[in-house]
């Protein structure tokens, strides 16, 4: 197994985990994990239901959070690992953070924005572009979510 692609799984099984706190608080189970040279800085979760945010998703909460733990708005040279592909929103706010790479698990085929047939988060329309990895762990994350879905909606 390729060292990165060990590495991508390791860090993936870590988002898993913070997804299933979004479970318990009964939010979609959406979870982040935030790296810079192969150490964790922080983790988290969906939560925009708990905190009455609908800015609230993973990725935007880890960014927030790792921000703070670094006192810089500007994360560099860190990977971003995340159970669902990130939406537009959360993509912007990668991008305004520098985040060199994202790693995500489950492909959001609605609006599949990082991997997306056009190309559009990799147009150098943005004057940043992060490494883009996807499906890492995808069965799991997909299923953790197909799950919460069909208990939702009977």
């Amino acid at each position: 197994m390729h060292e990165f692609v060990a590495k991508d799984l390791h860090w993936m099984q870590l988002a898993i985990k913070e997804s299933k706190k979004s479970l318990i608080k009964g939010e979609v189970p959406v979870g982040a994990i935030l790296t810079i040279n192969d150490s964790i800085v922080c983790a988290s979760h969906n939560q925009p239901i708990s905190l009455v945010d609908p800015t609230s998703h993973a990725e935007i909460n880890v960014i927030r959070k790792a921000a703070q733990i670094i006192g810089n708005y500007r994360i560099p040279n860190s990977t971003l690992y995340v159970t669902l592909e990130p939406c537009t929103m959360c993509y912007g706010a990668i991008i305004h953070a520098r985040i060199k790479k994202v790693v995500f698990g489950a492909f959001d085929n609605k609006t599949n924005f990082c991997m997306s047939e056009d190309g559009s988060s990799q147009k150098r329309i943005h004057n940043h572009s992060p490494n883009i990895v996807g499906g890492v762990l995808a069965d799991e994350c997909s299923k953790i979510l197909k799950d919460f879905f069909k208990n939702k909606r009977p």
